[in-house]
């Protein structure tokens, strides 16, 4: 039986790098995205975001978003979910440009395990 777990985009909003107390600056632009993980299966699972979160859109090849940008504000998403366990946190992305599509590969060679198409 594999992890089953499901992840809910709440909030995407975008920030400048002084809303997130940096001086770094994004090679496009940094996105805050609110998500809740939420094991819904019946044994332990790993979500771990940085490096695993891919920005596109229609006229851009796929790129990688991680950011360490805002780590440390509130839960950590990336983490073990026990059968029952969630956790809503937020991470700080650097895609290309407003709108588009951000997604999470995981350890998935075949496609995202799951996308979230961004406001312009």
């Amino acid at each position: 039986m594999a992890t089953q777990l499901e992840v809910t985009a709440t909030k995407a909003e975008y920030v400048s790098p002084a809303d997130i107390g940096t001086t770094n600056k994004p090679k496009g632009q940094y996105v805050r995205l609110t998500l809740t993980v939420k094991n819904v299966g019946k044994k332990p699972g790993d979500f771990a975001a940085y490096g695993m979160m891919k920005w596109e859109n229609a006229s851009t090849a796929t790129q990688d978003a991680s950011t360490l940008e805002g780590v440390g504000d509130g839960p950590d998403l990336d983490t073990t979910y026990k059968p029952g366990q969630a956790v809503t946190g937020s991470l700080v992305l650097d895609v290309g440009t407003k709108g588009g599509t951000v997604s999470y590969w995981g350890d998935s060679s075949d496609g995202p395990l799951f996308s979230i198409e961004l406001p312009s």
